[in-house]
């Protein structure tokens, strides 16, 4: 979750990247016969899109180490699996690559060794996420922890002699033994498992075993850590409580490997996280909030002496959202990427202030990124509107003002070569003279002139955003195949969106449904001038945020003839005393619900629904405690109780987005046929 930064709670489009299933690189699936091959992308094909979920070079840059993700889908199985490969990354423009790990269990989170002879990763082959490491010479990989709970981070000593890792508090035995007994009654909040560092040696002891030392006892969870290069310390993030609402405690923390006393480095009234190990270990860099900590983030790049001190703010980022990757080999740049409109952008600061340095990565979204051991190379996943996501590698020696990206794995060779619609950015004028852009894409085949139906996709967040991904990767949203169906999407990045700066971010506070609603309106006016969209044949549809949007687009126009409303929050007060972020609604709105209970009663659409008319269907995950699925419930209920057609799909299992690839399809399969039946397009397949 936090990975992805905290203001992006509600998901803006939901692209698995859990696992990979095990099977050869270069084994293209089974095809159908040549008479029942369909023609143009359906949902099911789009689930055969793999994943790149880490890409990690080698110290002497020579290999990369990347993390495979695939659905597997079978009568009784429906999950996704993770697999390691190796790339060679000196060999020219070819492109070279083997799978290293196979079988029914995911291996993931791949770290080389300093020396790059090993490779430490995690897997669930026992049960539990452990700590594995595989001589690349040869062999098996040998098991290095039987901890209780998954482990679920780990990063090698400079030395190679041990390997720290972090972990969850397992549950105590007492607990399973009343749970098997029927007597499992708990007082609600009142057990923290905290997620603990922890230091494993790799040599084992005269008894033959190797014993896990915990680094941090005391009440605090740990999010990330770095080892010092000398390898004598570990700088640590962490917060005061696992609770998604606590992330504004997150302070920073050095524990002495020799004497494992802890020392506090940045505990201000901000929120720190993500420190990095200068070169030479006299600095950390780190990512810092504002004072107070908004969800509606504004982050700075920090340095502070490894003594304490005073943290030194470098110049601000154009989102104010970096995301902070490392150092350069050198230790005279930070390495950061952060969302830029509809595109991902690469920077490098200098640690001496000045304007950041921005690193080529074209018209793409690039994710996990990863600098290795020496900072000579980053890795990440590359992708853009036309071409799935591969494995990237680019050197950081002598980085400015060359960079140039190298492809280094073909995992998604064997795709079928439908055709892809037409993607466009287009922009317009919001009511008070913003500039607002988003993505229009157009149905394949589109012919100019002609009207069509038009989806209006609704991001998440509200701090979402909506970039130019894989047009056939599997979201619950299948644009390809709305494409292919006769169908125009528009995907606008409205205010509050992420990538356009803190002060459009925060636009839209104490006033969802307001100025971002009319923008969102502009902007299908504005395909309608185009001559595109066809205003009698509308939709509407969005998950989390972009289901409250759609939840609250049905109460005050009835210009659209369907809905597709995906985990929605339709009522602010119940929704902030059940949701697992309680802090969340009140900041963005500047009260609890008692304290402002006319504002909570306005923007919910809830006490608007009287005037509710379109049709909808309602999707929503049975287990989502981010948006609990009563929000769902009073919704489907209101809208019958008026007599206003509805279905509802209760997935079950699932959290606020999916995890089985065979959910993921039902959501996906579903949005499409609603759609068809209520919007009749000119279908091309």
């Amino acid at each position: 979750m936090f990975s992805s930064r905290t203001f992006f709670i509600f998901l803006s489009m939901f692209v698995v990247t859990n696992a990979a299933h095990a099977q050869q690189l270069d084994a293209p699936p089974p095809a159908k016969p040549a008479s029942e091959a369909p023609k143009f992308w359906t949902p099911e094909q789009m689930m055969k899109v793999k994943r790149i979920a880490a890409v990690r070079p080698s110290p002497d840059g020579k290999m990369a180490a990347l993390v495979v993700t695939e659905a597997v889908m079978e009568p009784e199985k429906s999950e996704y699996v993770n697999q390691i490969h190796l790339a060679n990354i000196s060999t020219g423009a070819e492109i070279t690559s083997r799978q290293l790990t196979f079988g029914e269990k995911s291996s993931t989170e791949p770290r080389w060794s300093p020396d790059g002879k090993r490779l430490a990763f995690l897997s669930n082959r026992s049960g539990k996420n452990q700590i594995y490491v595989l001589h690349l010479a040869g062999g098996e990989g040998e098991p290095i922890t039987d901890m209780k709970a998954d482990i679920a981070l780990l990063a090698w000593a400079p030395d190679g002699k041990s390997i720290a890792f972090l972990m969850p508090d397992p549950k105590p035995e007492d607990d399973e033994k009343k749970a098997k007994g029927k007597d499992d009654s708990r007082f609600f909040e009142e057990q923290t498992l905290h997620t603990r560092l922890y230091i494993v040696a790799l040599d084992k002891d005269k008894n033959g075993k190797r014993d896990s030392k915990k680094l941090t006892p005391d009440a605090r969870t740990v999010q990330n850590f770095d080892f010092a290069p000398d390898g004598r310390s570990i700088v640590f993030s962490h917060v005061s409580s696992p609770k998604v609402d606590h992330w504004p405690t997150a302070d920073l923390s050095i524990v002495d490997l020799g004497n494992n006393q802890i020392r506090t480095l940045a505990n201000s009234p901000a929120a720190e996280n993500n420190p990095h190990f200068s070169p030479d270990g006299k600095t950390i860099a780190f990512v810092i909030s504002d004072t107070p900590p908004r969800w509606a983030q504004n982050n700075r790049l920090a340095l502070i002496p490894v003594s304490g001190g005073s943290p030194k703010l470098l110049p601000e980022s154009i989102d104010g959202s970096p995301a902070l990757h490392g150092y350069s080999q050198d230790g005279t740049q930070i390495i950061y990427s952060e969302a830029r409109g509809t595109l991902t952008a690469l920077y490098a600061q200098s640690v001496s202030g000045g304007a950041a340095t921005p690193l080529n990565l074209g018209n793409n979204i690039a994710s996990n990124f990863s600098l290795n051991s020496g900072s000579t190379q980053i890795g990440f996943s590359l992708e853009s509107n036309d071409r799935a996501a591969e494995a990237h590698v680019a050197s950081l020696n002598n980085f400015l003002p060359i960079f140039s990206p190298k492809r280094v794995s073909n995992i998604n060779e064997n795709l079928p070569a439908h055709p892809l619609p037409k993607v466009e950015t287009i922009n317009w004028k919001a009511a008070d003279g913003r500039d607002i852009e988003g993505i229009l894409i157009y149905p394949i085949g589109y012919k100019p002139g002609s009207k069509v139906p038009l989806l209006l996709n609704v991001h998440g967040g509200p701090a979402g955003v909506f970039a130019q991904h894989y047009s056939a990767a599997p979201v619950i949203y299948p644009l390809a195949v709305f494409a292919s169906k006769g169908f125009a999407i528009l995907r606008p990045n409205p205010r509050g969106s992420t990538g356009y700066g803190v002060e459009f971010r925060r636009a839209n506070e104490k006033d969802w449904g307001g100025a971002d609603y009319q923008d969102l309106m502009r902007g299908v006016d504005k395909v309608i001038e185009m001559g595109i969209a066809d205003p009698q044949r509308m939709g509407v549809m969005g998950w989390s945020y972009g289901g409250f949007m759609s939840a609250w687009i049905i109460t005050q126009t009835t210009r659209f003839k369907a809905a597709s409303i995906g985990a929605p929050v339709v009522n602010l007060t119940s929704f902030n005393g059940t949701a697992d972020i309680p802090a969340f609604v009140p900041d963005y709105f500047g009260g609890q619900s008692w304290e402002i209970p006319e504002t909570y009663a306005k923007f919910g659409a809830m006490m608007h629904i009287g005037k509710a008319k379109t049709p909808s269907l309602i999707q929503h995950n049975e287990g989502d405690i981010r948006v609990p699925i009563s929000q769902g419930y009073e919704l489907f209920n209101a809208l019958k109780q008026r007599g206003v057609e509805a279905r509802m799909l209760v997935v079950p299992r699932q959290a606020h987005g999916p995890t089985e690839p065979k959910a993921l399809l039902k959501l996906m399969e579903t949005n499409v046929s609603w759609f068809e039946e209520k919007l009749k397009p000119t279908a091309l397949n």
